[in-house]
């Protein structure tokens, strides 16, 4: 009979998880043994990094991802990283090393005890096998919870099951396949499509699961045909809908109030793709207004059975789209024009303002490009200024935890060969996942990163005026040089001193990573 590390090996093959993020402890190594040609390792120098690289890949593949992490150091470490590849529902398969199995039980050095827990209840399923002839089926149940539920999950093995003997039923693994398919039946179409139809001014709010689905065109049909004003919901970490459109208001702000002042004089909310909602500033108020009627309709049933108001239907918003969109009428005539972009707002003192930078990133890189985002005190200038048509053209961390932008820019650039790719990251957030550079170097990878250098963490100096604690401690980061630091994991650096330096820099091809250091204005997020 084959190992068990065998017939491992085979079913990921099989299941096209041979791309593997990691960074390996001496647990993980009888699993590495002997890995298959075919498959593709790619190290990371932290599991943060790991874990936002393997997010960024996945979410740009539209696959589940295999991350390898080493017992309860390595998986604690990433657990930063992994809450926001679970609020961007990102199907990751992390599979821990565990200690020999006799050494578990009496705690030796590296034993995880009680592995599952440890990641309870961040992932959406935990488990450490009770035998070794059991990891072939475990792992298959891994692979196919994190497919089904779209959400990290997490598997512990101890090293001494990989060079076991499998069992003749270990091999049953090798043919499993599990589909879904959730449809509305026949009586909830009809009943979804009377309250759009008959509703008098209808709202759209779309979630970040529209473009994680491939349904970013879809979605502009739909509203199209709808005619009413379409949203993103709060605390987006994708882009759903083409952000100049002139249908297209703008994310919602993730308060209570605000949403609900949103939503005035709307009879109809139809949220797709979404929770009901990822609020973030506590701003109470009603949830939404006398007369306004909420809709959600999602795959995740936790979502659905979560939110606070409304109905929910549990299907497959594509299936939803398309049905409404034949059920409504083509508008009369065509939608107006995209808005034009404001001229960007200018910097003082010799540093650019955030409007700037983004002016020469939408007028100077291609229209294709795809943006990994973490420069959250210039999200406002950020949304100003950019023109985002194409989907998979926006990435920023779900949980709004620091450290995926820079591992998730390389995870985008990875899963997207032939698409430009940029991430934009203030010097703030940058120190999080700056090991990824590394691997960006290793890999080659046509990269181009925009690191936006303000010296302070900005989004935290508006949040300190929002809580009345103006004057807090810890918020300044005098001294960092990015490019002397990028030079040193091996991507070539260069301080743009002025827009006229920018632009040129970002219109020379970029043939592997390069950094490009900016120093701009302090701005806040809204």
């Amino acid at each position: 009979m084959p190992s068990v590390r065998r017939v491992a090996h085979e079913f990921l093959q099989r299941q096209g998880l041979t791309t593997v993020f990691g960074n390996p402890g001496s647990n993980e190594l009888p699993f590495l043994a002997d890995l298959p040609d075919g498959f593709r390792y790619v190290l990371g120098l932290h599991e943060g990094a790991v874990v936002g690289m393997a997010d960024g890949y996945a979410q740009a593949t539209g696959r589940p991802v295999l991350v390898n992490l080493h017992a309860a150091s390595g998986s604690g470490n990433a657990m930063g990283a992994l809450t926001n590849a679970v609020a961007a529902r990102t199907p990751l398969v992390v599979l821990a090393g565990q200690q020999v199995r006799p050494a578990v039980g009496p705690e030796a050095n590296l034993a995880n005890v009680d592995a599952p827990s440890l990641m309870r209840p961040l992932v959406g399923w935990a488990a450490e096998p009770a035998c070794a002839q059991d990891v072939p089926r475990a792992l298959a149940q891994a692979v196919f919870e994190a497919r089904l539920q779209r959400r990290p999950v997490y598997l512990s093995v101890p090293y001494d099951d990989w060079a076991a003997e499998a069992d003749d039923n270990s091999l049953h693994v090798l043919r499993r396949q599990v589909r879904r398919a959730a449809v509305p039946d026949a009586g909830q179409a009809r009943w979804l499509a009377e309250q759009v139809t008959s509703a008098r001014r209808p709202s759209l709010v779309l979630g970040g699961d529209i473009d994680t689905a491939g349904l970013f065109d879809d979605a502009v049909r739909l509203a199209e045909r709808l005619g009413g004003p379409v949203w993103a919901a709060p605390s987006q970490f994708r882009l759903p809908f083409p952000n100049r459109h002139p249908l297209f208001r703008g994310v919602l702000p993730a308060g209570i109030a605000p949403v609900c002042a949103a939503f005035e004089g709307h009879d109809l909310v139809l949220v797709l793709g979404a929770p009901v909602f990822r609020y973030h500033e506590y701003l109470p108020g009603r949830y939404l207004p006398e007369g306004t009627r909420l809709i959600q309709v999602t795959e995740d049933a936790s979502a659905a059975a979560r939110a606070p108001m409304g109905e929910a239907l549990v299907a497959d918003p594509g299936a939803v789209i398309r049905m409404l969109t034949e059920q409504l009428q083509a508008p009369a005539e065509p939608v107006g024009p995209y808005r034009p972009v404001p001229a960007p707002a200018r910097g003082e003192g010799g540093r650019l303002h955030p409007e700037q930078v983004f002016a020469a990133l939408r007028e100077v890189l291609p229209p294709e490009t795809a943006y990994v985002v973490e420069s959250t005190s210039t999200n406002a200038a950020w949304w100003r200024q950019m023109d985002l048509r194409r989907p998979g053209s926006y990435f920023f961390p779900a949980a709004g935890g620091l450290g995926f932008g820079l591992p998730g820019a390389v995870g985008v650039a990875l899963g997207s060969p032939g698409r430009p790719v940029a991430g934009v990251v203030g010097d703030g957030s940058a120190n999080y996942g700056i090991t990824a550079l590394w691997t960006a170097a290793r890999l080659g990878l046509p990269l181009t990163i925009v690191l936006l250098r303000n010296g302070t963490y900005g989004a935290l100096r508006w949040f300190g005026d929002l809580l009345g604690v103006p004057e807090a401690p810890g918020l300044d980061l005098p001294g960092l040089d990015f490019t002397r630091i990028a030079e040193g994991y091996g991507v070539p650096a260069v301080h743009a001193g002025d827009e006229e330096e920018l632009r040129a820099v970002l219109a020379r091809p970029a043939d592997g990573p390069r950094l490009v250091q900016v120093d701009t204005s302090l701005t806040t997020p809204s």
